[in-house]
C-alpha cells in the first residue's frame, strides 16, 4: 500500500535521527535550556529580523495552538478563525476545554479576510448586549490553510492591519509552514511573518522531523510568563535538548526549506498528471495538499493500492467525491509516477 493519506506517516529524515543518536550520550540541562535548542534558536534566527523575539519549542500543532491561545486570551475572550480551521474542527474541542470560544468566520478556500474580521468586532460593540457575549480577543489563521492555499503578503498585511486596529493579535498555525514558504505563489518571508503577526509557529511534525513546533513570539509583551503555561499545559519536555536536536538539523543548512520543496513539487506534479487526465479539482492548491474529484467508481479502485483521504471532504455531486491527496518530505518519487501511471490505465479502460 502506498501512502498518500498524510505527511507525518514516516518517521524523521536520517540526519535528525543521526544527530540524535551522536548526541545521546551528552549530558545537558532540561526544559529546553540547553545547548541544542539554544543553537537552534541561533539558526531560526537567521531567518527572523527582530532582536526581541522569542523562540520556544514545543511538541505538537494542538498542544502549541492551546498553550499559545490560552496564554493570550483573557477569561470571558474568544479567538477568531476560519469555521474551516484545525482549531474549530480537529482539535477535540481543545481550545473550548480551556474556557475560550472559536469564534468562526465562514471560509473560502480556508481563508478568512481583513473585512470579515472587521465586521465581526464591529457587530460584537455595535451590540446592546455585548458585555453579555464573547469578546473577540484575538484572530487565529493557518499558513497554508487546510485546503492547501495560502494567504498572500498583502492578505496577511490587510489582516494585520485591522488586528492592530481592535488591539487583536494575530496567530499564525505554522503546521505546514514550510510548504507555503517554498511554494512557486508565495511573497512571504519568515521574517515578514514576525513583523505581520505577533505569534506563528514553524511546524516540524509535518517536515521531517520526529515531533515538534518551534513558537516564534515577536510580541512577547503579550505574554510574559509563556514558559509558565507550557509546563502548565505539559509542554515543558524534560529532555527538551530532543526538540532542539532535531530543529539545530533542520535549519542547520536550510534543510527544513529542501524538504518542504521536496513535498511541493511532487503534489504539483501530481497536480499537473492528474488534470491532464481530464479530472477538475475542489481548488487550486500550490502546496503539498491537492484535492482532485474523482468518480466513486475511480476511488473504489484505487483504494486497492493507494491510501488516501477518499471520502472525508465532501461530494462534489452524487457520482463524484473530493480526494484529498498529501505528498511529504518523504514520498518516493516513483510512488507518484505508478499513482500517475495507474490512473491512466483506469481512465482509460
Amino acid at each position: 500500500m502506498i501512502s498518500f493519506y498524510n505527511d507525518y506517516s514516516e518517521g524523521a529524515h536520517e540526519r535528525i535521527l543521526d544527530a540524535l543518536i551522536r548526541t545521546n550520550r551528552v549530558q545537558t540541562s532540561g526544559y529546553g535550556e540547553d545547548e541544542y535548542c539554544e543553537e537552534a534558536k541561533t539558526f531560526i534566527r537567521r531567518h527572523l529580523r527582530k532582536p526581541g523575539t522569542e523562540i520556544h519549542f514545543l511538541v505538537g500543532g494542538t498542544q502549541t495552538n492551546t498553550t499559545v491561545i490560552a496564554s493570550i486570551l483573557k477569561p470571558w475572550q474568544g479567538v477568531i478563525a476560519a469555521d474551516t480551521g484545525h482549531i474549530a474542527v480537529h482539535e477535540s474541542g481543545a481550545i473550548e476545554a480551556t474556557g475560550h470560544k472559536v469564534l468562526t468566520l465562514p471560509h473560502t478556500e480556508g481563508k478568512i479576510n481583513a473585512e470579515q474580521i472587521e465586521r465581526l468586532v464591529r457587530a460584537h460593540y455595535d451590540s446592546e448586549s455585548f458585555e453579555h457575549q464573547v469578546q473577540p480577543g484575538m484572530v487565529y489563521i493557518s499558513q497554508p490553510t487546510e485546503y492547501g492555499a495560502i494567504y498572500s503578503k498583502a492578505e496577511l498585511k490587510a489582516i494585520s492591519t485591522i488586528c492592530h486596529k481592535f488591539h487583536l493579535p494575530l496567530f499564525i498555525d505554522g503546521a505546514r509552514l514550510g510548504t507555503a514558504l517554498v511554494c512557486a505563489e508565495n511573497d512571504t518571508t519568515m521574517a515578514d511573518l514576525e513583523e505581520l503577526a505577533d505569534v506563528f509557529y514553524i511546524g516540524g511534525t509535518k517536515n521531517g522531523a520526529l515531533f515538534g513546533e518551534a513558537v516564534v513570539v515577536s510580541s512577547p509583551e503579550l505574554m510574559p510568563c509563556f514558559r509558565y503555561m507550557i509546563k502548565q499545559k505539559g509542554g515543558m519536555l524534560a529532555k527538551g535538548r530532543l526538540l532542539g536536536i532535531q530543529f539545530a538539523e533542520l535549519f542547520r543548512d536550510d534543510l527544513y526549506f529542501d524538504l518542504a520543496r521536496h513535498a511541493v513539487e511532487l503534489a504539483q506534479k501530481l497536480q499537473q498528471g492528474i488534470a491532464e487526465l481530464g479530472y477538475s479539482f475542489m481548488l487550486h492548491s500550490p502546496t503539498n495538499q491537492i484535492f482532485p474529484i474523482f468518480p466513486d467508481e475511480l476511488i473504489h479502485q484505487l483504494e486497492d493500492k493507494y491510501a488516501c483521504s477518499y471520502w472525508d471532504w465532501g461530494r462534489a455531486d452524487p457520482q463524484r467525491s473530493i480526494t484529498r491527496i498529501v505528498t511529504s518530505w518523504a514520498t518516493n518519487p516513483e510512488s507518484v509516477n505508478a499513482f500517475l501511471a495507474d490512473l491512466k490505465q483506469l481512465t482509460e479502460k
